[in-house]
Protein backbone atom coordinates (compact mmCIF):
# COMPACT_ATOMS: atom_id res chain seq x y z
CA UNK A 1 0.00 0.00 0.00
CA UNK A 2 1.19 3.43 -0.73
CA UNK A 3 2.29 6.24 1.44
CA UNK A 4 1.89 9.92 0.99
CA UNK A 5 5.54 10.73 1.68
CA UNK A 6 6.63 8.53 -1.22
CA UNK A 7 4.13 10.31 -3.41
CA UNK A 8 5.33 13.68 -2.18
CA UNK A 9 8.93 12.88 -3.13
CA UNK A 10 7.78 11.82 -6.59
CA UNK A 11 5.70 14.98 -7.02
CA UNK A 12 8.69 17.11 -6.03
CA UNK A 13 10.87 15.37 -8.62
CA UNK A 14 8.16 15.90 -11.21
CA UNK A 15 7.85 19.59 -10.44
CA UNK A 16 11.65 20.03 -10.48
CA UNK A 17 11.84 18.46 -13.93
CA UNK A 18 8.77 20.24 -15.25
CA UNK A 19 9.52 23.74 -13.93
CA UNK A 20 13.31 24.16 -13.52
CA UNK A 21 13.02 27.94 -13.65
CA UNK A 22 11.41 27.88 -10.21
CA UNK A 23 14.12 25.75 -8.62
CA UNK A 24 16.35 27.50 -6.11
CA UNK A 25 19.27 25.65 -7.72
CA UNK A 26 18.57 27.10 -11.12
CA UNK A 27 20.57 30.20 -12.14
CA UNK A 28 17.42 31.62 -13.72
CA UNK A 29 15.69 31.61 -10.36
CA UNK A 30 18.10 34.17 -8.95
CA UNK A 31 17.30 36.56 -11.79
CA UNK A 32 13.54 36.21 -11.41
CA UNK A 33 12.27 39.59 -10.08
CA UNK A 34 10.81 39.26 -6.61
CA UNK A 35 7.85 41.49 -7.43
CA UNK A 36 7.06 39.36 -10.49
CA UNK A 37 7.18 36.24 -8.37
CA UNK A 38 4.73 37.82 -5.92
CA UNK A 39 2.36 38.71 -8.73
CA UNK A 40 2.69 35.19 -10.14
CA UNK A 41 1.97 33.63 -6.74
CA UNK A 42 -0.95 35.97 -6.11
CA UNK A 43 -2.46 35.07 -9.47
CA UNK A 44 -2.24 31.35 -8.74
CA UNK A 45 -3.69 31.75 -5.28
CA UNK A 46 -6.80 33.38 -6.72
CA UNK A 47 -7.47 30.60 -9.20
CA UNK A 48 -10.62 28.60 -8.34
CA UNK A 49 -9.80 25.82 -5.93
CA UNK A 50 -6.02 26.29 -6.14
CA UNK A 51 -5.63 27.11 -2.48
CA UNK A 52 -7.73 24.13 -1.51
CA UNK A 53 -5.66 21.83 -3.70
CA UNK A 54 -2.38 22.99 -2.20
CA UNK A 55 -3.79 22.80 1.32
CA UNK A 56 -5.02 19.26 0.76
CA UNK A 57 -1.67 18.08 -0.57
CA UNK A 58 0.22 19.76 2.27
CA UNK A 59 -2.10 18.19 4.83
CA UNK A 60 -1.38 14.79 3.33
CA UNK A 61 2.25 15.12 4.39
CA UNK A 62 1.72 17.00 7.68
CA UNK A 63 1.83 15.09 10.98
CA UNK A 64 2.60 11.82 9.14
CA UNK A 65 2.66 9.69 12.28
CA UNK A 66 -0.85 10.54 13.40
CA UNK A 67 -2.30 7.02 13.95
CA UNK A 68 -5.93 8.11 13.96
CA UNK A 69 -8.25 7.04 11.18
CA UNK A 70 -9.72 10.43 10.38
CA UNK A 71 -11.44 8.98 7.36
CA UNK A 72 -15.22 9.19 7.73
CA UNK A 73 -16.72 5.89 6.62
CA UNK A 74 -20.07 7.59 6.02
CA UNK A 75 -18.50 9.71 3.30
CA UNK A 76 -17.58 6.55 1.43
CA UNK A 77 -21.26 5.79 1.02
CA UNK A 78 -22.24 9.27 -0.09
CA UNK A 79 -22.03 8.39 -3.78
CA UNK A 80 -23.83 5.49 -5.48
CA UNK A 81 -21.43 2.55 -5.75
CA UNK A 82 -22.23 2.05 -9.42
CA UNK A 83 -20.82 5.48 -10.26
CA UNK A 84 -17.22 4.80 -9.21
CA UNK A 85 -14.55 4.86 -11.89
CA UNK A 86 -11.62 3.61 -9.87
CA UNK A 87 -11.25 1.68 -6.62
CA UNK A 88 -8.46 2.53 -4.19
CA UNK A 89 -7.19 -0.30 -2.00
CA UNK A 90 -5.57 1.27 1.06
CA UNK A 91 -4.08 0.18 4.38
CA UNK A 92 -6.31 1.66 7.06
CA UNK A 93 -3.72 0.87 9.76
CA UNK A 94 -1.13 3.05 8.06
CA UNK A 95 -1.10 6.62 9.44
CA UNK A 96 0.54 8.09 6.33
CA UNK A 97 -1.83 6.25 4.03
CA UNK A 98 -4.77 7.66 5.95
CA UNK A 99 -3.54 11.21 5.45
CA UNK A 100 -3.77 10.68 1.71
CA UNK A 101 -7.04 8.78 1.87
CA UNK A 102 -8.59 11.60 3.88
CA UNK A 103 -7.47 14.17 1.32
CA UNK A 104 -8.70 12.13 -1.65
CA UNK A 105 -11.97 11.36 0.13
CA UNK A 106 -12.57 15.05 0.69
CA UNK A 107 -11.94 15.76 -2.98
CA UNK A 108 -14.12 12.82 -3.96
CA UNK A 109 -17.17 14.45 -2.38
CA UNK A 110 -17.33 16.62 -5.46
CA UNK A 111 -16.59 13.93 -8.03
CA UNK A 112 -17.87 10.63 -6.60
CA UNK A 113 -15.49 8.70 -8.84
CA UNK A 114 -13.38 6.79 -6.29
CA UNK A 115 -14.46 3.84 -4.20
CA UNK A 116 -12.29 3.36 -1.11
CA UNK A 117 -11.56 -0.15 0.18
CA UNK A 118 -9.74 -0.69 3.48
CA UNK A 119 -7.68 -3.86 3.16
CA UNK A 120 -7.05 -3.93 6.92
CA UNK A 121 -10.75 -4.41 7.57
CA UNK A 122 -11.93 -7.86 8.69
CA UNK A 123 -14.50 -7.62 5.91
CA UNK A 124 -11.91 -7.19 3.14
CA UNK A 125 -12.56 -9.75 0.41
CA UNK A 126 -9.97 -10.61 -2.26
CA UNK A 127 -12.74 -12.17 -4.32
CA UNK A 128 -14.42 -8.78 -4.64
CA UNK A 129 -11.17 -7.10 -5.61
CA UNK A 130 -9.78 -9.03 -8.55
CA UNK A 131 -8.27 -11.70 -6.29
CA UNK A 132 -5.81 -9.28 -4.65
CA UNK A 133 -5.05 -10.66 -1.19
CA UNK A 134 -3.93 -8.68 1.85
CA UNK A 135 -0.24 -9.54 1.54
CA UNK A 136 -0.08 -8.53 -2.11
CA UNK A 137 -1.77 -5.18 -1.58
CA UNK A 138 0.38 -4.43 1.47
CA UNK A 139 3.45 -4.52 -0.75
CA UNK A 140 2.52 -1.52 -2.91
CA UNK A 141 -0.48 0.56 -3.87
CA UNK A 142 -3.11 -1.11 -6.03
CA UNK A 143 -6.10 0.48 -7.71
CA UNK A 144 -8.78 -1.19 -9.81
CA UNK A 145 -10.50 0.52 -12.72
CA UNK A 146 -14.22 0.01 -13.27
CA UNK A 147 -13.46 -2.37 -16.16
CA UNK A 148 -11.41 -4.61 -13.85
CA UNK A 149 -7.97 -3.38 -14.93
CA UNK A 150 -5.45 -3.34 -12.08
CA UNK A 151 -2.96 -0.48 -11.88
CA UNK A 152 -0.10 -0.15 -9.40
CA UNK A 153 2.66 2.15 -8.22
CA UNK A 154 2.84 5.70 -9.56
CA UNK A 155 0.29 4.96 -12.28
CA UNK A 156 -2.25 4.17 -9.56
CA UNK A 157 -1.59 7.52 -7.90
CA UNK A 158 -1.87 9.29 -11.25
CA UNK A 159 -5.20 7.66 -12.10
CA UNK A 160 -6.64 8.38 -8.65
CA UNK A 161 -5.60 12.02 -8.73
CA UNK A 162 -6.96 12.45 -12.25
CA UNK A 163 -10.37 11.28 -11.10
CA UNK A 164 -10.62 14.03 -8.48
CA UNK A 165 -9.34 16.92 -10.56
CA UNK A 166 -5.71 16.81 -9.43
CA UNK A 167 -4.21 15.21 -12.50
CA UNK A 168 -1.64 17.98 -12.81
CA UNK A 169 0.19 16.70 -9.71
CA UNK A 170 1.37 13.53 -11.46
CA UNK A 171 0.98 14.55 -15.11
CA UNK A 172 4.71 14.65 -15.80
CA UNK A 173 5.14 11.04 -14.58
CA UNK A 174 3.57 9.85 -17.82
CA UNK A 175 6.79 10.58 -19.64
CA UNK A 176 10.29 9.13 -19.59
CA UNK A 177 12.66 9.34 -17.87
CA UNK A 178 10.45 10.77 -15.12
CA UNK A 179 8.20 7.68 -15.15
CA UNK A 180 11.12 5.33 -14.42
CA UNK A 181 12.58 7.61 -11.75
CA UNK A 182 9.21 8.06 -10.07
CA UNK A 183 8.52 4.32 -9.92
CA UNK A 184 12.00 3.69 -8.49
CA UNK A 185 11.52 6.28 -5.76
CA UNK A 186 8.08 4.95 -4.89
CA UNK A 187 9.32 1.34 -4.91
CA UNK A 188 12.02 2.22 -2.38
CA UNK A 189 9.51 3.98 -0.17
CA UNK A 190 6.97 1.15 -0.35
CA UNK A 191 9.64 -1.34 0.69
CA UNK A 192 10.46 0.49 3.92
CA UNK A 193 7.19 2.23 4.78
CA UNK A 194 6.37 -0.06 7.71
CA UNK A 195 9.70 0.60 9.40
CA UNK A 196 9.45 4.34 8.75
CA UNK A 197 6.05 4.53 10.42
CA UNK A 198 7.17 2.45 13.40
CA UNK A 199 5.25 -0.68 12.51
CA UNK A 200 6.61 -4.26 12.68
CA UNK A 201 7.86 -6.08 9.56
CA UNK A 202 5.25 -7.39 7.14
CA UNK A 203 5.84 -10.96 8.29
CA UNK A 204 4.83 -10.02 11.85
CA UNK A 205 1.84 -8.05 10.61
CA UNK A 206 0.69 -11.06 8.58
CA UNK A 207 1.15 -13.41 11.55
CA UNK A 208 -0.83 -11.12 13.86
CA UNK A 209 -3.58 -10.92 11.26
CA UNK A 210 -3.61 -14.71 10.90
CA UNK A 211 -3.95 -15.20 14.65
CA UNK A 212 -6.76 -12.68 14.79
CA UNK A 213 -8.56 -14.52 12.01
CA UNK A 214 -8.17 -17.81 13.87
CA UNK A 215 -9.60 -16.30 17.04
CA UNK A 216 -12.57 -14.86 15.19
CA UNK A 217 -13.30 -17.84 12.96
CA UNK A 218 -12.21 -20.65 15.25
CA UNK A 219 -10.97 -22.55 12.19
CA UNK A 220 -7.86 -21.34 10.41
CA UNK A 221 -8.94 -23.00 7.17
CA UNK A 222 -12.16 -21.00 7.16
CA UNK A 223 -10.33 -17.66 7.34
CA UNK A 224 -8.80 -16.07 4.33
CA UNK A 225 -6.17 -13.38 4.27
Amino acid sequence: MALRSGAAVIACIAREKATPFLSSKSPRFHHFPSHSLQIFTSHLNHQTGFKNQIRAIQEATANPLNPKKEYDQKKEQSSPAENWKIKMLYDGDCPLCMREVNMLQERNQQYGTIKFVDISSDEYSPEENQGLDYQTVMGRIHAILSDGTIVTDVEAFRRLYEHVGLGWVYAVTKYEPIATIADAVYGFWAKYRLQVTGRPPLEEVLEARRKKKVEVCGDNNACKM
